[in-house]
């Protein structure tokens, strides 16, 4: 077999805008999100934190539903710190 030779012509551009882009989303956590947003928990979970948080002072932070839903990512996929949870969030 012959070997292929490349076109030495100009390389057509390969930019992708990844604005647009989305993901399916692995079906458990969209069914998970699903249950929790059925049953008020982000509404649950900022009441019960609320007294832990200023209004004026810090940056502000994750809201505590997310961060209970990280936490829950981390449970789930076996990560046992919050820098890999917080990669892992990002990641997705």
């Amino acid at each position: 077999m012959a070997m292929g030779r490349r076109e030495r012509g100009r390389q057509q551009e390969i930019f992708i805008e990844t604005t647009g882009l989305r993901t399916a989303g692995h079906p458990f956590y969209q069914r998970l999100n699903a249950i929790l947003k059925e049953h008020g928990f982000d509404d649950f979970v900022e009441q019960l934190c609320a007294k832990f948080y200023d209004a004026k002072q810090g940056r502000p932070s994750i809201a505590p539903g997310v961060y209970f839903r990280m936490l829950l990512i981390g449970y789930f996929e076996g990560i046992d710190s919050e820098r890999g949870i917080a990669w892992r969030s990002a990641d997705s």
